[in-house]
Parts: structure tokens; C-alpha cells; sequence
């Protein structure tokens, strides 16, 4: 059985009961960083306590003064019992990277972890970094172990995604069009491909040929490819990963198992 230490899970408030039942440390993807900035928050559950706080930066405008805000989300935690915060802010603006410095000896003060993407690394010192493992080339071990070169390996969290894209041949961006669960097996029901496993990319894909516009390439993770970029990361001493439950809901079992 997959050990669940250092696995987190991230859900909406709407998914939190189902969630809970895992029995991994939750991610409440309920914040937001608002005008001001200001901590905007979504309805939560009012027996919702531990875990983590999750913030996104979607429609934040970049302007405004970092202080009052890493209080809000200090209070935040201290209401809710959190004892952690993961960042993940995926826009380049300046006062997001002054709001990751001034979080981040506010954190370390209390002992909590804290999560940030890549983009703001230069930003803390102690923080872990969140590296993606949705991979359309090179190597996933690779790519984490010069990762754990450049941050130390104790400092790596892998963000888990669910891949399933269809690349046109050749794909110069390396750019795929994102497919639903829905349209991925469509695609492998109608057209009954050979299925193979890159063990760089741990993911699964085939190829098919399309009358209108060529060749393709479908790229996909089900519970073992992503039980497998797992076990890549522990290899290398990486053991917390994120993992997102509206992606991986159905499978979740079986990663677990």
C-alpha cells in the first residue's frame, strides 16, 4: 500500500465530505487573493478545521500592499487550526513574490510548511516548490532531480496532474489540446489503439491518424502512471506530493492501494 505520510489533497468546499475520506491531510481550495490584496474566501463548511490553506491568484489585478494581507492569511489559519499554506500563484506579478517573502519567515516562525510554484522560487529560501508532473517530453526523473539539485530535495513537492492532451505530429510547442476523462475514452473506444508506456514521461499514450489533419498523440495518466511518478519522486527523497481530488476522484483508490 502506497504510504499516505506527506500526501495532500487538495478539494473545493463542495468536495470536502468526500474528500475527508481518504484520510489525507486536506487542501482547502477555498482562498483567493482579492483587491487590495485582500484574502477573499468561499463558503466553508463550519465544522472545517485543519489542514491546509490553498490560494489562487485568478483575477487578481497585481496592485496593492502585501502586509495587511499576510495577516488576514495568518488570522486566517490561526481561526481555522490550518497548519500550512500552499501559494499557488501561476501569474509573474512582483507584489505575489513580496507576498511569498513576507509569508515565508511568518510561516517558518510557526512551524508550517509552505508550498509555492516554481515561478516564485526566488522569492524564499525555506519554502518547498511545487514541481508539475505533467511532462510532454524529456524525463520526469530528470526533471526532479535537477530540481533536488537546485533546491535541495527536502525543498521538492510534486504537483500531481491527471494528464490527457491530443498533440498534433509534429508538435513544434509541444503544446496538446486538454481532453475531458469523457473524450479520452471516446477517443480510445472508437478507435481501439495499441496502448504503450513511457517510463520518461511515466504516462501512457498511442497514436492515431486523423483524415483531416494528420497524425496524433494522445497522452494520458491513470492510477498506475501517477503511482508511478510517485515512486520516481521517493527514489529521489521527494515524498510530499499534492494531489488534486476533482482530478483524481475516481481513481484515488487504486493510487492509494
Amino acid at each position: 500500500m502506497l504510504s499516505k505520510s506527506n500526501l495532500i489533497l487538495a478539494a473545493a468546499p463542495t468536495e470536502m465530505m468526500a474528500a475527508q475520506s481518504f484520510g489525507l491531510t486536506l487542501a482547502h481550495m477555498a482562498y483567493r487573493v482579492g483587491g487590495g490584496p485582500h484574502l477573499f474566501r468561499a463558503n466553508l463548511p463550519i465544522p472545517a478545521r485543519g489542514g491546509l490553506m490553498m490560494i489562487d491568484d485568478a483575477g487578481f489585478d497585481g496592485r496593492g500592499d502585501p502586509g495587511p494581507f499576510c495577516q488576514e492569511v495568518m488570522r486566517e489559519c490561526t481561526a481555522r487550526g490550518y497548519t500550512g499554506v500552499i501559494c499557488g500563484f501561476d501569474r509573474p506579478f512582483p507584489l505575489l513574490g513580496r507576498v511569498i517573502a513576507e509569508l515565508s519567515p511568518l510561516l517558518e516562525r510557526q512551524g508550517w510548511p509552505f508550498y509555492i510554484s516554481e515561478l516564485y522560487a526566488r522569492y524564499s529560501d525555506t519554502a518547498k516548490i511545487l514541481i508539475p508532473t505533467a511532462l510532454s517530453g524529456g524525463s520526469l526523473h530528470q526533471r526532479l532531480e535537477e530540481a533536488a539539485a537546485q533546491y535541495g530535495a527536502s525543498r521538492i513537492a510534486l504537483a500531481v496532474e491527471r494528464a490527457a492532451e491530443d498533440f498534433f505530429l509534429p508538435s513544434p510547442t509541444g503544446q496538446g489540446i486538454p481532453l475531458s476523462q469523457e473524450a479520452l475514452q471516446a477517443r480510445i473506444e472508437e478507435r481501439s489503439p495499441t496502448i504503450f508506456f513511457s517510463g520518461e514521461l511515466c504516462a501512457h499514450y498511442f497514436t492515431y491518424m486523423n483524415k483531416q489533419n494528420g497524425a496524433h498523440f494522445i497522452l494520458f495518466d491513470d492510477a498506475s502512471s501517477i503511482r508511478k511518478k510517485l515512486h520516481v519522486a521517493r527514489t529521489l527523497d521527494i515524498s510530499d506530493a499534492l494531489l488534486p481530488y476533482p482530478e483524481v476522484a475516481d481513481i484515488l483508490p487504486e493510487i492509494l492501494a
